[in-house]
């Protein structure tokens, strides 16, 4: 039996209804107790299904977790239908994602717009019924917080900011530190309260960050000179390490044993966040002797919605003690002079630290989330219970999987014996070798499978250094050479400088791990990258380590991967004169150019050159190639399909004749843009390709900007690199655009840029090339896979030609030649240069491939192929690639001035 797939091809079918065969991996845990297993539904040998012969897994039976009583199937189709196929039982997103932000229940936000429809909620500040209304609903909401984190008016305050971060960060600001005072945080915490030294700092007190282990000491009284902020999380938000709440009660101890007046306030306040822990643990403050001196929630992890809503709850006691407020707004003063700086603040602590006006709405919106958080959970010590079962079933399924070699695939950051860990599990992936894989990859084929997933260190500096072993001063040297969190750079010398995160919540279903499992069985298990291109083990200092490129690399600095091993050849033990005729004579073949395309706007759809049209190459590539980008006004990179689909949908055409570009798209008239830059207004301004910058000129243009933001639905403009637009050939000089009046000499376009030197808007290299024979090769996989499952991956019959990885060229077979055969698919990865006339293209390395290759070029629709047969089938170093990267280094002029020109039908050279 083929089991129906799930998530466009990626995962079996997990629904009640359509299951095929059970394949279960069996593992034991390192103390031998006794075996478990889990299930991965699916059908074993079916093509596209896990391939576990030669690995440590194997088939059993099936281990439960905790469904709220059986009751989870049904609460998430009922509440929950944005996780699956409109009608249907298939999932749409297998959703892993809870610590960012969990899901929203269908019933809270009906009952929302039933209210809003029904009621007028208005300004609390006013005094109609509307308004007064609305009050009485924000005072319940304020009471029923209180009882949700298990504590009363009598005890804490609740105070509503923008978010957990300005909870923070009002808390830093009302603390009443002294000059011989100490801020300090643990190790763990997130960088919102990390940016609290920033206050400190101003105010002349000591950081000191410390391991958590290490607080006991710092707030010893014998250690403690002055009014201090002690900052720490309950939960750590990249590992889920968990620490106790109770920590303001060890210190209140301390401190009453040396001082009897139980009515003054220690020299230590204690900042609890709690945005992470509220979620998925109750928090029981009533329970805790002392307790924090505030406490930062953030309302959307814990119920989804509403966003831009944080709480800080303050203790009442510590209230008299606050640093006055610096900055009031709103209705936060009951008297106010206009001319002296004289106000008096309103009494409530609440109605006095809440600046402006609340967001209303959001509040009024609580009680529904509550109402809802209730009805389906019922408590939190329920979902604590249940998000500690899916944690446990995970972490051991994750254990189990294991290379035929014995190596694990998961390397996990913590859940070891000894601390309490909640529902997050951070961790990298390694292949056979025990190699890291990068996380960067990962993630591109998580998106593509319909996983949300978090990768990177989760703005959690100091964890990130704990786990991934990186020191402060590597940290600093990585950024001095343009490495950045949140970059494409995932492995330096052979560490990871990030990590994956999969969190689950209150929602999150067995079935939802299964598919994760199966994810990384799939693509990961017994992979090996390959060996000539492993990472060396060097410290993240080293000297080998180079600065990231911000130019096209050089011949030869840039290493040739290795194809995959189904293309390897055994080398010959004969050794071989590479240096005669007749050895260079065999190691060339001639090819076709089939197609040339050029894409005018980076991300937009490609425009094809007429076959009897010579197309000039310059010293930046093609003509016209990626010379202008679109660019968004907040925003100094330019926009990408992968993040803009639509933009596929932008097509322009080159009329050489009138000088001019004509861009088309759906249901919009023509738009006619000069490729005349002299003609042009423009205005200069900075963009970073590649994290590299590059000096670009914005084109001012009302009809233009207009014409696009109507096609990508984003406001957004035009921008050029007016070099880009010369001919090499053309008498048209760049003194004369210098000279234009439309930019002053100060601001002249020919300016050197950090951007390597010969280099458009394209990413890494002039020119992409693929070849029919392995674009063709792809798509007898997909198919394959597709024909294999009865057609029920959701794949698109049409053919996934060579368009779809937007090259510029497209080579092919030639014919009628004396050094022309037949191409085999994937061959190009062993060519050295390819050559036409006497211009020579340097093979410069495989094109690695993302998302992007995903969005149909035609429809704009996002699709899971080619992306995903390619992860499993081509990757070099690790890396998914297809295509090869072609550079003009030595492109020189010939008499007449030209550099060269290539023509769609031409012969061209390879030199293998």
């Amino acid at each position: 039996m083929t089991a129906s797939w799930l998530l466009d091809g990626i995962f079996p079918c997990l629904s009640n209804e359509t299951r095929g065969p059970a394949a279960v991996v069996e593992y034991a845990n390192s103390d031998r107790e006794k075996t478990s297993t889990y299930t991965l539904y699916g059908s074993p040998g079916t093509a596209g299904a896990m391939n576990m012969s030669n690995g440590s897994v194997r088939y059993g039976v099936q281990q439960g977790v905790d469904d709220y009583h059986g009751r989870l199937d049904a609460i998430r189709r009922s509440e929950y239908p944005q996780l699956f196929e409109p009608g249907t039982s298939r999932l749409k997103t297998v959703f892993l994602d809870h610590t960012g932000s969990t899901l929203y229940a269908a019933s809270h936000i009906r009952a929302m717009a039933d209210e809003l429809l029904a009621n007028i909620p208005a300004n609390p500040h006013s005094q109609h019924t509307a308004s007064q209304w609305t009050h009485l609903k924000i005072e319940q909401v304020r009471d029923r917080l209180l009882r949700f984190f298990g504590t009363t008016a009598e005890k804490y305050a609740v105070v509503f900011t923008a978010n957990a971060t300005g909870a923070i960060r009002l808390a830093g600001e009302l603390t009443p530190l002294s000059k011989k005072g100490v801020f300090c945080y643990s190790r763990e915490s997130h960088t919102s309260v990390v940016g609290v030294r920033s206050i400190a700092a101003e105010r002349g007190v000591a950081i000191r960050p410390a391991d958590f282990d290490e607080i006991k000491a710092i707030v010893l009284p014998e250690n403690t000179a002055g009014t201090s902020l002690l900052a720490y999380p309950a939960q750590c938000n990249f590992s889920g390490q968990r620490f106790p709440l109770d920590v303001a009660d060890t210190i209140s101890s301390l401190y009453r044993s040396c001082d009897d007046e139980e009515s003054s306030h220690s020299p230590w306040w204690v900042l609890l966040d709690a945005a992470g822990f509220a979620s998925s643990s109750p928090l029981k403050l009533d329970t805790l002797k002392a307790g924090p001196d505030f406490v930062a929630a953030s309302i959307y992890k814990i119920f989804g919605a509403p966003t831009g809503l944080g709480v800080l709850l303050i203790k009442r006691s510590s209230i008299p003690y606050l640093r006055p407020k610096r900055y009031f707004g709103g209705g936060t003063v009951a008297n106010l002079s206009f001319d002296r700086t004289w106000q008096e603040f309103r009494r409530g602590i609440e109605s006095r630290l809440e600046d402006g006006t609340l967001n209303f709405q959001a509040i009024v919106s609580l009680n529904h989330a509550l109402d809802a958080h209730a009805r389906n959970f019922g408590s939190l010590e329920n979902v604590a219970w249940h998000t500690q079962s899916v944690t446990k079933y995970a972490l051991k399924a994750m254990k189990a999987l294991r290379h035929k070699n014995g190596s694990p695939i998961c390397h996990i950051y913590g859940h070891d014996d000894g601390c309490v860990w909640g529902p997050i599990v951070a961790f990298n992936l390694k292949d056979i070798r025990g190699q890291f894989i990068g996380f960067r990859e990962v993630e591109r084929l998580a998106v593509m499978a319909g996983i949300a997933l978090r990768t990177g260190r989760f703005c959690n500096p100091g964890a990130a250094q704990k786990w991934l072993q990186f020191t402060t001063p590597e940290l600093i040297h990585l950024a001095s050479l343009g490495y950045a969190c949140g970059d494409e750079n995932d492995i330096v010398a052979g560490k990871p400088v990030g990590a994956l995160r999969v969190s689950f919540g209150a929602v999150t279903s067995k079935r939802e791990i299964d598919c994760f499992i199966e994810f990384l069985v799939r693509h990961y298990l017994n992979y090996a990258q390959p060996l000539a291109q492993s990472r060396p083990e060097t410290p993240l200092v080293s000297s080998e380590i180079e600065p990231k490129p911000t130019s096209v690399s050089k011949p030869g600095s840039l290493p040739v991967a290795e194809p995959p091993a189904c293309l390897l050849k055994a080398a010959s033990a004969e050794t071989i004169d590479t240096t005669s005729t007749q050895a260079v004579a065999d190691r060339q073949l001639d090819v076709e150019i089939d197609r040339i395309i050029i894409y005018p706007i980076k991300s937009c759809h490609g425009w094809e050159v007429a076959r009897s049209v010579p197309w000039e190459l310059t010293r930046h590539g093609l003509k016209f190639d990626r010379a202008f980008v679109v660019m968004r006004h907040n925003d100094s990179r330019p926009m990408q399909q992968k993040r803009y689909p639509r933009m596929a949908l932008i097509r322009p055409h080159i009329d050489l004749g009138r000088s001019l570009m004509i861009l088309e798209a759906p249901d919009h008239p023509p738009l006619e843009v000069s490729l005349m830059a002299d003609q042009m207004n423009l205005e200069r301004i900075e963009t970073l390709v590649c994290s590299s910058t590059m000096q670009a000129f914005r084109i001012i243009s009302d009809e233009i900007s207009s014409w696009l933001s109507s096609v990508l639905k984003v406001s957004c403009y035009l921008a050029c690199e007016p070099q880009l637009l010369f001919s090499d050939t053309s008498s048209f000089s760049a003194n004369r655009l210098s000279q234009s009046e439309s930019l002053s000499s100060s601001i002249s376009p020919l300016s050197a840029s950090t951007k390597g030197e010969g280099m458009s808007f394209v990413n890494n290299s002039q020119l992409l090339m693929v070849t029919n024979e392995s674009a063709d090769q792809v798509d007898r996989w997909v198919k394959e896979e597709s024909n294999s499952n009865n057609g029920s991956a959701g794949l698109d019959s049409s053919r996934i030609g060579p368009m779809q990885y937007r090259p510029n060229l497209i080579i092919k077979s030639a014919s009628g030649t004396e050094k022309a055969r037949a191409l085999e698919p994937f061959e190009e990865l062993k060519w050295n240069s390819v050559s036409f006339g006497s211009t020579q293209l340097t093979v410069s390395g495989p094109c690695t491939r993302c998302q992007m290759i995903g969005v149909d070029q035609e429809s704009a629709k996002v699709l899971k192929e080619p992306f995903s047969t390619l992860a499993r089938k081509m990757r070099v170093d690790g890396k998914i690639v297809f295509g090869m990267y072609l550079d003009n280094h030595e492109c020189t002029c010939d008499a007449s001035g030209a550099y060269a020109f290539i023509q769609p039908g031409s012969i061209a050279q390879v030199q293998l």
